[in-house]
């Protein structure tokens, strides 16, 4: 059976189910199928064929493509589903106008100590070097912005709450006459800050006391009736608001923006990741998603905000301004290839910027982000990274002119300092129990998995097609976030009295006592201890729980376990819900301190058990192993996450206790689900090839020819123009294969889609004339090779190469191509353009193999030929996926039953 050049084919791709719409988030725009562009939209009916159409399938050369075969080969991608969505080309074709530009810059080069080669390394160190600054900028602004929105917002409600308790306090003490316990306790009330307390203590409290309230309060624009939690309501859900304005504007900001990266890194080309307004409104909206008192934090926003720095700083081109200075600066990384890996550097530089963990950066790009590594990856990632933390380090320290650092001023978790002298904080054998907390945390991560898993799909149901809901649906969030952050203090109603024994305390415990929050307390001697971990910064109170002692009966309790417990229920359900709303958000702080309370918990417990003091380890030292436990549960990160906890703690000697909890808590997360990342990633149906090829491949034989496409829309090295153009039009495939009908159409090469429109576009083709005068003599079997007629002349105008590839990435698509009345019957010499070393694999290579070759190369096709070197099928990236692979060992059964049956045909 003859495959026509525009007979509807049968490739398939993956995409959403029917009650989501990706376009929610990835335009449309991108019409392409994945991996190669092979999809089934926009045919023509087989009898709307025009004449050239109808000469080349009565030429013959279409009789070279086989089709599904009845011994189950064939197929691919069986799923019957459409993308969007594109795979980045990583390889460049090796055509003839390729090899020509690389050949002239050899030219150049000869006898040249500075050559182009490195100049190019020169350029890209020096892009690297400015990524790495811009991203430690953007950080310290978006910490610093979130960081003020915080203190008006909670300055605010403190000036409430002083002036409520106050005047409550003066009229108790009135009524009693001014005496009694009343009237003392009113003279404790202290005005205070989010930032520390200022002692105001007065002998009683005269008018003029009440009339300093009343100036204080007056220097806001409204006090909401004087009521803390409306004033509290009224910044939580304006931030929310503005946050979620930002996701409206670009849908793509929303989320921590890793899955996204990883994605990215693995070959997939999802549009707007990278552009420069998704960079505005992520960094934007994520300092006011953290500002709003929502459980998110800034890191994972920070890697995707290093990633679109590199990719934009790469390319030098935005579309957002209209500047272009690619052509004359950066022409030399603009491909796939490039951009990739600067966008490994910048996901490094954004870790490493967000807990100033540099080695910890790149370990992350390396184990989450990257599918393809190098040893110059590394190092320029390293390097990336190096450049990040410099700059942190140069702006935090300039108020003392770059003189003697404080690396204090560093994103940290604080001093942890040894117990004993030279002696570490923990025993060797509780080693056990931590490795027990790793397995608690890697459960509660599998739970916070699942039903954020379930509240995703049914958001994808019900809210995301729809930006209106989604905006709605973070007011909800919000309001819910406000009520229980408000409620749970005052459900707590009890204060406990401040440590006054602080004679060997370090200064950083004394600092953390000045933070601890005295709500509805005596400010001074007095605090609340579930509202000093909900009104405060999420760093701060990690620190809080990190380092406060508590070591057996004879130490105070800072946080008693019913405060634990009535914290970290609470805040880790309202971190699983707000996880996936239209905001821009990170996991790793909520995860760290939803788990630093619950190991300090943990550790609380034991220490109730212990009647000696000093059998277990502190309790910061099991908050420290909690953290790591509940995070490494949710994002199942092991090598990267040791590193960096260790670089934020600054000691070694919690290396063996890390590794043992994280392995753990990976371990024992598996069991139930995957990590939250790859979660969502398969949650929005996107193609991501995994490291490993998939089970089913391994527990069944399955060989190339079984799960390849079969229906391959080919071409001849000279082609009319008007068979490319509606072959162009009436399909969206990326990739044609070229065969040469002169030896039994064996492959050629093979002609990409946007390199066949720019030659369209820029008219590259010659007059019917051009080929034997117009007329040709048909072979014996039927087909004509006008190659073969044109023998080593090649058609002109020639196309250079860098003239083609300096469109990138916005190559012209075949709307914008425009025929003239006599440009249908000109011939389309491709000779020059094809890519005559395309990958190719055998039909009957394993499954393995074709992974691997498929996913280590970051191929975009490959071509599946047989032992004649005959083009058989194509596949995708769509073919390689576990449901394709299943669908595939499912068509190859039913073809074997239905021989085996004895059917006739």
């Amino acid at each position: 059976m003859a495959s026509h050049p525009l007979k509807r084919n049968t490739y398939d791709s993956v995409s959403p189910p029917n009650d989501y719409d990706i376009n929610d988030e990835y335009s449309n725009e991108y019409s392409d199928e994945l991996s190669g562009g092979y999809n089934n939209d926009g045919y023509d009916e087989f009898g709307d064929l025009n004449s050239e159409a109808e000469e080349y399938y009565n030429s013959g050369a279409s009789e070279l493509v086989t089709t599904v075969r009845g011994d189950g080969y064939g197929g691919g991608g069986g799923n019957n589903r459409k993308s969007t969505l594109q795979s980045h080309n990583y390889e460049p074709d090796e055509s003839e106008v390729w090899r020509a530009y690389v050949a002239q810059q050899h030219f150049s080069n000869r006898g040249q100590w500075w050559t182009t080669g490195k100049l190019r390394a020169l350029k890209r160190w020096g892009l690297t070097l400015v990524v790495g600054i811009l991203q430690a900028i953007i950080a310290v602004t978006c910490n610093v912005a979130s960081r003020k929105l915080g203190e008006v917002k909670y300055d605010h409600v403190y000036d409430l709450l002083e002036f409520n308790t106050m005047s409550g306090s003066a009229m108790q003490a009135g009524a009693s006459g001014g005496s009694g316990s009343n009237a003392g306790a009113a003279e404790d009330y202290s005005y205070y800050t989010a930032d520390g307390y200022l002692d105001m203590n007065q002998d009683g409290i005269p008018d003029s006391e009440q009339d300093e309230e009343e100036s204080i309060l007056s220097e806001y624009w409204f006090n909401f009736w004087n009521s803390p939690f409306l004033a509290f309501f009224f910044y939580q859900t304006t931030f929310a608001l503005a946050a979620s304005l930002f996701v409206y504007i670009e849908p793509v900001a929303g989320g921590s923006g890793i899955p996204e990266v990883k994605c990215f890194l693995n070959g997939i080309d999802l549009p707007r990741i990278v552009r420069l307004k998704t960079l505005l409104c992520k960094v934007v909206g994520v300092t006011f998603s953290v500002a709003a008192g929502l459980p998110v934090g800034k890191e994972g926003p920070m890697v995707h905000s290093g990633a679109v720095v590199a990719a934009g700083i790469s390319q030098g081109r935005t579309k957002f301004w209209g500047v272009d200075t690619s052509f004359s600066k950066f022409s030399d990384f603009r491909n796939d290839r490039e951009k990739r890996d600067f966008v490994a550097c910048g996901a490094a530089a954004g870790v490493a910027s967000a807990f100033g963990a540099p080695v910890g950066g790149v370990l992350f790009s390396l184990e989450e982000g990257a599918s393809y590594w190098s040893t110059k990856l590394t190092w320029r990632a390293f390097f990336c990274a190096m450049v990040t933390l410099g700059t942190l380090f140069t702006i935090r320290n300039q108020d003392s002119q770059w003189g003697q650092a404080s690396v204090g001023k560093l994103f940290s978790f604080g001093e942890f300092t040894s117990i004993g002298d030279g002696s570490s904080n923990f025993s060797v054998w509780e080693l056990a129990l931590f490795v027990l907390i790793g397995c608690l945390g890697g459960l509660i991560g599998a739970c916070f998995n699942a039903g954020n898993e379930r509240l995703t799909i049914w958001r994808m149901k019900n809210v995301n097609f729809s930006k209106k809901r989604r905006v709605v649906e973070v007011l909800v969030m919000s309001i819910l976030v406000t009520t229980v952050s408000f409620a749970m203090p005052l459900l707590w109603g009890r204060c406990t009295e401040l440590p006054t024994d602080m004679q060997d305390w370090t200064n950083q415990e004394k600092e953390l006592v000045g933070n601890l929050v005295p709500f509805n307390c005596i400010p001074g001697k007095e605090y609340n201890e579930v509202a000093s971990l909900y009104f405060c910064e999420a760093d701060v109170a990690i620190r809080q729980l990190f380092h406060f002692r508590e070591t057996g009966e004879t130490d105070s309790s800072t946080f008693s376990s019913a405060a634990l417990f009535l914290f970290f229920i609470p805040y880790i359900t309202l971190a699983s819900f707000v996880y996936g709303i239209a905001i821009p958000s990170g996991l790793f702080v909520p995860s760290l301190l939803a788990g630093a309370a619950f190991g300090r918990l943990f550790g609380h417990l034991l220490h109730k058990l212990d009647h000696t003091s000093g059998t277990f380890a502190d309790s910061g030292t099991y908050a420290l192993m909690g953290a790591a436990a509940v995070l490494g549960g949710m994002a199942r990160m092991t090598i990267s996450l040791t590193v960096i906890l260790l670089e934020a703690t600054g000691n070694m000697q919690y290396v063996l206790p890390l590794m043992m909890t994280l392995m753990a808590a990976r371990f024992t997360g598996n069991v139930f689900n995957e990590g939250l990342y790859d979660i969502h990633i398969h949650l929005k149906h996107i193609p991501f090839l995994e490291p490993e090829v998939p089970t089913i491949a391994e527990r069944h034989e399955i060989v190339a020819g079984q799960v390849m496409s079969t229906e391959v829309k080919c071409l001849r090295p000279v082609e009319r123009v008007s068979i490319v153009y509606d072959l162009l039009k009436s399909v969206s495939h990326g990739n044609f294969p070229i065969v040469d009908t002169a030896s039994s159409g064996t492959l050629y090469g093979t002609a990409s889609r946007s390199m066949l429109c720019t030659l369209l576009q820029r008219r590259a083709f010659g007059q019917p004339h051009d080929v034997n005068n117009g007329h040709y003599h048909s072979n014996s079997d039927g087909s004509v090779d006008y190659a073969e007629l044109l023998g080593p002349k090649r058609l002109s105008p020639l196309v250079q190469w860098d003239t083609i590839e300096r469109v990138y990435p916005r190559y012209p698509t075949i709307d914008d191509v425009q025929l003239r009345p006599g440009d249908r019957n000109c011939w389309l010499d491709l000779r020059p353009y094809a890519n005559t070393a395309p990958y190719t694999i055998n039909e009957t290579a394993s499954i393995q193999r074709t992974y691997r070759l498929f996913r280590t190369l970051g191929l975009r096709f490959l071509c599946v030929v047989n032992h004649n070197n005959q083009v058989v099928g194509i596949i995708t990236r769509a073919d390689l996926l576990p449901e394709s692979l299943s669908d595939s060992i499912m068509r190859g059964r039913n073809a074997h039953m239905t021989q085996g049956g004895g059917v006739s045909t």
